[in-house]
């Protein structure tokens, strides 16, 4: 009588000394490995003691940087075929929130991987990223250990199944400050993304703040580790105010009025840092996330 070949295993890893980390990492992936080795160094960041090994590479960069690839490519397939009349802007745009940095953080700390991921305690900074990476990585680990189509079911089970509302991602807003700018360049209003400070944290990470002007009007401020991330935070900022800020809706609706007075002051053209532009006639009051800028 033939056992289950998932009998099998067990019965296999009864008899491998560090049975542990088989149990682990079929918790995670629904299967056990062939080649545990590899799903290790997906968990290896390289600041970790790990991360070099018997004098070679060690860490999960390279494993990192196929997992992406083979991310993009799964989740491209699967909107493909989820969404069957929707344009290619619509499916690439939606590609990037599911596979956007903040989205893998969150989906490897649900998954547990941030109890897996070793790294040094001292690179504190992108803590989250790590685990983010991790992931990529560890999907990278899946594709060499199984193949593409257990890939492929790994990535659409244990992640988009369980974790992302595919319609509702389409819907959300992510882009604020290509949102904000469309809003300007249709109202031909004029914002201005200026960097205001430029500093090194702590742990010598570059850190970056960046303010929006609406007419020499500060509308958002916004910081991250990079000049983009500081201007989506403050976009995000400007947009909220849009919204929200009644009194400035009302400031927004007079400047309106005054160019339709004076049609001849708005032929500005929009060039990045210096003279960004936002899009509506005054809709700035859409549900929250939703995705279209002109109905900001």
């Amino acid at each position: 009588m033939l056992l289950p070949i998932s009998l099998y295993e067990r019965i296999r890893l009864l008899k491998v000394k560090g049975k542990e980390p088989y149990s682990s990492f079929y918790k995670i992936l629904g299967f056990y490995p062939k080649n545990i080795s590899v799903y290790e160094q997906a968990f290896a960041h390289k600041s970790s003691p790990k991360g070099i090994e018997n004098g070679r590479l060690g860490n999960n960069e390279r494993l990192e940087f196929l997992g992406d690839a083979v991310l993009n490519t799964v989740i491209a397939d699967i909107l493909f075929n989820h969404f069957q009349n929707r344009k290619e802007g619509f499916l690439t745009n939606t590609r990037s929130k599911i596979v956007s940095r903040e989205m893998m953080n969150n989906i490897a700390q649900q998954i547990g991987l941030d109890k897996l991921v070793t790294y040094s305690s001292r690179n504190n900074s992108h803590t989250l990223n790590v685990y983010g990476n991790a992931l990529e990585a560890l999907i990278g680990a899946v594709y060499l250990d199984q193949g593409y189509k257990v890939c492929f079911e790994f990535i659409r089970k244990n992640i988009v199944d369980k974790y992302i509302d595919l319609e509702d991602i389409a819907r959300k807003e992510v882009n604020f400050k290509s949102n904000l700018l469309e809003w300007g360049q249709k109202n031909k209003f004029d914002i201005s993304f200026r960097l205001i400070e430029e500093f090194i944290d702590k742990d010598g990470n570059p850190v970056f703040q960046t303010a929006i002007y609406l007419f020499e009007q500060q509308i958002g401020v916004g910081i991250g580790f990079s000049k983009k991330e500081s201007q989506q935070h403050a976009a995000q900022m400007a947009i909220n105010k849009l919204r929200t800020d009644a009194e400035f809706q009302r400031y927004i609706c007079q400047l309106k009025k005054e160019k339709r007075v004076n049609p001849a002051d708005t032929e500005t053209p929009a060039v990045e840092t210096k003279k960004e532009t936002v899009a509506s006639e005054v809709e700035i009051l859409p549900a929250e996330g939703d995705s279209h800028a002109d109905s900001l």
